[in-house]
């Protein structure tokens, strides 16, 4: 208490001094209209920059759920694009003056799904994504982010899944040169996490720098026309009956943050007919 009034009385004159102060201050901003549209106006510039700066500042720490909601808005119009892309591509082949094509409809969907580890320095790369069976997510689901392919799940466990990457030199994927019925198969050589190639290209295919290099959909893992990359130009092979495409990829792998895996309600039936064919070939 002593040390209370020892204070007030050390500093009484200062507090006095402010008080006076914001009297003056209140009567001139009261009584007089010029002061009190400088304050006012004063005071809203302040309020808007504060305002404005708390709004990124909550904005900032939201953005993980904006993302989400994005992606998943994004997997469901993807669905539905490549849903009506087989419609219409089956009535065309079809020529009926009725849609035949049911068994395509609702064929594809996407489970949204974030990476929570990623390599891309190895021969053979992995990612981990925190969706697993009890999402609906199965061993050989292709996976895409928002820019193209970048793996195939190997293991899937009950709330996580481990994915082959884009960028594993054991593992090739189908494709093709965009509008054009040349297939390929794309694989990682290694080095360059941006880079990959096309082999197998017949030697009269035609193609130029620039060009769409998209999936064949001649697998039960992806649909047929997703991006992979952008064709950069044409190496030499050991076949000269080939050649070889090199490859800008589509996705940043360094920075691997949401994808999708593409569920196929047919795949099932699509791999038991393959295999089927294996034992009858043998």
């Amino acid at each position: 208490m002593r040390n209370l009034i020892n204070f007030l009385i050390k500093y009484g004159t200062w507090f006095i001094f402010m008080f006076y102060v914001l009297i003056s201050c209140v009567l001139l901003f009261s009584h007089n209209l010029y002061q009190q549209s400088v304050y006012l106006t004063s005071a809203n510039i302040v309020a808007s920059s504060v305002n404005s700066t708390s709004s990124q500042v909550t904005g900032y720490f939201h953005l993980r759920g904006i993302n989400e909601s994005l992606q998943e808005s994004n997997a469901m119009l993807e669905n539905e694009v490549l849903n009506l892309r087989h419609q219409l591509a089956e009535c065309q082949t079809l020529l009926s003056d009725t849609l035949k094509s049911n068994i395509f409809l609702n064929r594809f969907d996407y489970i949204p799904a974030t990476v929570i580890n990623n390599s891309v320095r190895h021969p053979r790369n992995y990612f981990s994504i925190n969706r697993g069976s009890a999402d609906g997510v199965k061993v050989g689901m292709g996976v895409v982010d928002q820019n193209g392919v970048v793996g195939m799940v190997n293991v899937a466990g009950l709330h996580t899944a481990r994915v082959i990457s884009l960028l594993n030199q054991t593992q090739r994927f189908s494709v093709k040169l965009k509008g054009t019925n040349y297939i390929g198969s794309l694989s990682w050589k290694g080095a360059d996490p941006s880079i990959a190639y096309m082999e197998e290209v017949p030697r009269h295919a035609k193609f130029h720098a620039g060009d769409t290099v998209v999936t064949s959909g001649y697998s039960t893992t992806f649909p047929g026309d997703i991006p992979v990359g952008i064709v950069m130009n044409r190496i030499k092979g050991s076949d000269d009956n080939f050649f070889i495409l090199k490859v800008r990829l589509n996705s940043d792998f360094r920075a691997l943050s949401t994808v999708r895996v593409i569920k196929d309600e047919y795949k099932a039936e699509l791999d038991s007919l393959q295999q089927y064919d294996i034992k009858s070939d043998k």
